[in-house]
């Protein structure tokens, strides 16, 4: 008689906090600059940054390219991060920015103006709020569906 072992659940490799810090601090210029573009370049703009957030969302947070530009530009110039967290929680907010961006995009494509810029602005918030206190909005998200799943 065989018997099988349950599946295991393994935690993907940590990450530096500091990285997605860094990310969210691009993001946040990146999505300023979008809501003082004219509309055309606005649309450009905010859709390359969905892209962005795609990337994360899907691949996973250390494939963007701005993880590339934490890793060989800025960690090398940092002390070792005191521990490593789990990626799930940023790659999460990765999708919650793609969503918002999408809006962002989709209301700038079809003329709604105020549409895009909201959701820039909102994105552009939670962006600042990562940035500057390390306070990951679409992570705390993350956590509280997973308490409330498990």
């Amino acid at each position: 008689m065989s018997v099988t072992a349950p599946p295991r659940v393994s935690t993907p490799p940590g990450v530096d906090p500091r990285g997605p810090q860094f990310t969210a601090a691009v993001t946040a210029v990146v999505l300023a600059v979008v809501l003082v573009l004219p509309t055309p370049a606005a649309t450009l703009l905010v859709g390359i940054q969905a892209v962005l957030f795609a990337v994360g969302a899907l691949g996973g947070v250390q494939r963007t390219p701005h993880a590339w530009l934490f890793r060989r530009v800025v960690r090398p110039r940092l002390s070792p991060p005191a521990e490593l967290e789990d990626p799930r929680p940023p790659q999460f907010a990765q999708g919650v920015g793609l969503a918002f961006t999408a809006v962002a995009f989709v209301g700038f494509l079809a003329g709604v103006t105020v549409l895009g810029q909201v959701a820039t602005g909102l994105a552009l918030a939670a962006a600042l709020l990562n940035a500057l206190f390390r306070f990951c909005l679409g992570c705390e998200l993350y956590l509280l569906l997973q308490r409330a799943a498990g």
